[in-house]
């Protein structure tokens, strides 16, 4: 992947870079808080809030629609090339956080289908489908005024941008949240296997070769344990407002 370019290298670069300036990044594991947390900040400050993950589930979605082979690496890469992505506010008061529209048609009730989340590890570790979704985020990063997470904005996506934060908690505590979570939506959970499952994204999201999941060196670490999402956007503001 191509270096981000730098300021000074053009007027084009340094708009951009201070655009950048109010851009929020909020990187962290699975169930870590991050989504959560980030649309409420978003709120709070009065700025567009967007779960990169999404657009994970976007490309990975489009893949399965079309009956590609998951494992075709090429296939699959090329199918999310070709992806127009558009995230919009929500539209409906179900719990989204925002609509996503593929190619002008609106699929936010299927990302969170089984089959999407049992294969959006795998999709989102190839080259060329983080590239392609990197280009898009940060088109969207470049117009300012976004709370933008993930689990490589502040390292990879918008490396620029001001303010960084990577949330933390131990997996017990994750564990709990997603099986409350599940629980919610009226489903069956088990906390045992909702642990390992965490533990084993952890392994393959921190370990893969692209984009691992680590804080940026310049991001400020918060651990989320104990805390609910009121108290992590409060330290986050103060945080901010200190800088």
């Amino acid at each position: 992947m191509s270096p981000v370019s730098r300021c000074g290298s053009n007027h084009e670069d340094l708009g951009r870079i201070l655009k950048l300036k109010d851009a929020i990044t909020i990187d962290g594991p699975v169930a870590s808080g991050k989504s959560t947390v980030g649309k409420q900040l978003a709120e709070k400050l009065g700025y567009q809030f967007l779960d990169t993950g999404i657009m994970y589930r976007a490309a990975t979605l489009a893949a399965l629609e079309q009956q590609i082979d998951l494992n075709d690496e090429n296939a699959v890469s090329e199918r999310a090339e070709q992806l127009k992505i558009d995230i919009l506010s929500p539209t409906k008061a179900d719990g989204r956080q925002n609509d996503v529209f593929v190619d002008g048609v609106d699929v936010t009730g299927k990302l969170w289908e089984d089959d999407v989340r049992d294969a959006v590890s795998l999709v989102s570790s190839y080259k060329r489908v983080r590239q392609a979704m990197t280009e898009q985020q940060r088109r969207i990063g470049a117009k300012g005024k976004i709370v933008m997470v993930g689990r490589d904005i502040g390292t990879v996506v918008l490396p620029d941008a001001k303010h960084k934060f990577f949330l933390v908690a131990s997996v017990d505590e994750r564990a709990r949240r997603r099986y409350l979570e599940i629980k919610a939506s009226g489903k069956a959970a088990d906390l045992d296997e909702i642990k390992h499952a965490l533990k084993e994204r952890d392994r393959k999201d921190s370990s893969r070769k692209l984009a691992p999941l680590i804080a940026a060196k310049d991001a400020r670490t918060i651990n989320t344990d104990g805390k609910n999402v009121q108290q992590v956007v409060d330290e986050i503001v103060a945080i901010i407002r200190e800088s």
